[in-house]
């Protein structure tokens, strides 16, 4: 059998892979390299300790953030999103709980539909809303109106991008501080994660990657005018893969939450139909077995961190494509089965 290094780099070079690839064992790294450009106009290539944009990662961030208030005696569990979202989105049913939103069972109608039956094309327009008018949880309400609810709260598992944002929103106006202030003070923080921020697309930093699309030409163009300038509750967080290491040994060491919430936000809630993996609070989980899952895809951005507590094993796969991740994820997969 071929090394992980010769492995990753058969895969990475089969597949164009532009991003970062780290395997961690208790806090120990036993691979990490980085493949690609970070910004393709100037050559710029990506490092192990580029950031990247994280896309349905960040929601694992916004259920620490809501969870901590109710922790806190903020919020609670069943606590009403009526109650606190007050005469706005009226179309979300009044029964609905903040303990539905994080489990994607509060059936409310969906901004962006994974489950239509019209297949979604990440590396398309998807939003009406100009994306610069998008940066903060009170604008996004232009975007999340007019989506009838899907099925009666608790009724059933479905996937929703609109519930994390509708958690943002009640995360920030139950606390009266800003949501991206929550996720620093409240997560990055206290997991010592310097590199993750909601950072402006129009503005990234140093040591950060533009995500890119493919255009029509065969080249590749920027995603600045395909998602939100700055992400809120379900995506649009960038890290880095040492942060995401970081960040599960933080998890579960209770450095951002006590244990017992930690233990029930990764206890399963829901099976994930069609897919072999279950659903906690914010977080995937493997079918049968303890591992904890973030993962996303977006225009420019493709995402997986895997964490096995027992062992303390961390694999993360991070690019600037819409689908470079996966052929890397997978691999690593089935060299570390559960």
């Amino acid at each position: 059998m071929s090394s992980l290094s010769e492995a990753v780099d058969a895969i990475a070079a089969e597949h164009g892979f532009s991003g970062v690839v780290s395997v961690d064992r208790g806090g120990e790294v036993e691979f990490a390299k980085a493949y690609g450009l970070a910004h393709r106009a100037h050559q710029i290539p990506n490092t192990v300790d580029t950031r990247f944009g994280i896309a349905s990662g960040a929601k694992g961030l916004t259920a620490l953030v809501v969870v901590s208030l109710i922790e806190q005696g903020v919020l609670e569990l069943s606590t009403t999103a009526r109650s606190v979202l007050r005469e706005d989105l009226p179309l979300i049913d009044d029964r609905v709980t903040v303990e539905q939103l994080l489990a994607h069972r509060s059936g409310i109608g969906d901004y962006l539909d994974e489950d239509s039956e019209e297949e979604l094309d990440v590396n398309d327009y998807l939003l009406s809303v100009p994306m610069q008018e998008l940066a903060e949880p009170e604008q996004y309400l232009k975007v999340l109106e007019g989506f009838p609810a899907k099925f009666a709260p608790g009724e059933r598992f479905s996937y929703c991008n609109s519930a994390y944002v509708v958690l943002a929103l009640i995360a920030e106006r139950a606390s009266g501080v800003s949501y991206h202030d929550l996720v620093r003070a409240r997560v990055c923080e206290p997991a010592g994660m310097r590199d993750t921020a909601f950072l402006r697309s129009d503005e990234l930093p140093d040591r950060t990657a533009t995500g890119y699309v493919p255009a029509k030409d065969g080249g590749w163009r920027s995603n600045v005018f395909h998602l939100p300038v700055r992400g809120v509750g379900d995506g649009g967080a960038y890290t880095t893969v040492a942060d995401m290491s970081g960040f599960w040994r933080a998890l579960f060491a209770g450095k951002v939450l006590p244990a017992k919430w930690v233990a029930e936000m990764v206890r399963p809630h829901n099976d994930v139909p069609g897919e072999a993996m279950r659903c906690g609070l914010g977080f995937f989980l493997h079918e049968s077995r303890d591992r904890v899952m973030l993962m996303g895809q977006d225009a420019g951005v493709s995402f997986m961190s895997v964490h096995d507590p027992a062992p303390g094993f961390t694999y993360t796969v991070i690019s600037n494509t819409a689908d470079g991740a996966w052929p890397v994820q997978r691999l690593l997969r089935e060299r570390f089965p559960a």
